[in-house]
């Protein structure tokens, strides 16, 4: 059998400052807390072994799995203008067992 060999994807302190923009604090995502998940606004071009090492580099904690999606921005109406919100990229990060952050210390 051929074994898979994982390679470390290493990034500096700066680029992972860029690539997570800030956690999304809302009542369906500290819901997700008792699966030991945390939900995060991060950069659109970032991909899932970037922001994964950018956690685990900024937190110093161990990730287990990184689920990404994006959010459409809605068509909104304000003072008669149509405008359209921004696309948001998420990451639903996974932790390893025993590890969490605490992410009402930045607040």
């Amino acid at each position: 059998m051929i074994e898979k060999v994982s390679k470390k994807f290493e990034i500096s302190l700066s680029k992972a400052k860029s690539i997570i923009l800030k956690p999304i604090v809302t009542e369906k995502s500290t819901m997700l807390s008792q699966y030991n998940q945390i939900e995060f606004k991060v950069a659109r071009n970032a991909n899932a072994r970037e922001i994964k090492s950018a956690i685990e580099k900024l937190f110093k904690v161990k990730v287990k799995k990184v689920n990404t999606l994006i959010s459409r921005g809605k068509i909104k109406s304000f003072r008669g203008q149509i405008g359209k919100r921004s696309d948001i990229k998420k990451a639903i990060v996974t932790l390893e067992q025993d590890n969490s952050i605490d992410i009402s210390a930045g607040i």
